[in-house]
């Protein structure tokens, strides 16, 4: 007896196919970011915790694929993520006031020292960094077969 609807049964599954892969790929970027979010905020320096607590994560779906962003809202997180950490370990009380790479000024706290106990220059960068091979068994787990 011959079988019919075939060519329905491809076509939905392909299909189907595409929507899990969507919903994988989208889970498995949020796990993502959510890890290395997690190294990153270890490593972030925290003098008031507005910059932490500024932190977020979006995930959108885009005709070219799937696309993750982790930032910081606060207005001068690029500026602290940028610096080049040369006053780290130096007590905040020693500098007021000192000029920006683009010749802005910026100012300190008076409390403890700069980048202590654990803040680091080029945080998110280093958190990814980091975050590499828990990435890699992240996309493992979520496309074996």
């Amino acid at each position: 007896m011959p079988s019919r609807g075939g060519r329905n049964v491809r076509r939905n599954m392909g299909r189907l196919v595409k929507e899990a892969r969507g919903r994988v790929t989208e889970r498995a970027m949020t796990e993502i970011l959510i890890t290395a979010e997690g190294y990153a905020a270890r490593l972030t320096p925290i003098d008031t915790a507005n910059l932490i607590n500024s932190r977020y994560r979006q995930v959108t779906n885009t005709l070219t694929g799937t696309r993750g962003i982790v930032g910081y809202t606060a207005d001068y997180a690029l500026y602290v993520h940028e610096a080049s950490g040369k006053l780290k370990g130096q007590p905040r009380s020693s500098v007021q006031a000192f000029g920006t790479s683009d010749g802005r000024q910026a100012f300190a706290s008076n409390a403890g020292k700069f980048w202590d106990p654990r803040g680091e220059p080029r945080f998110l960068e280093k958190g990814f960094e980091e975050a590499k091979p828990e990435i890699r068994g992240i996309l493992r787990r979520n496309y074996k077969l």
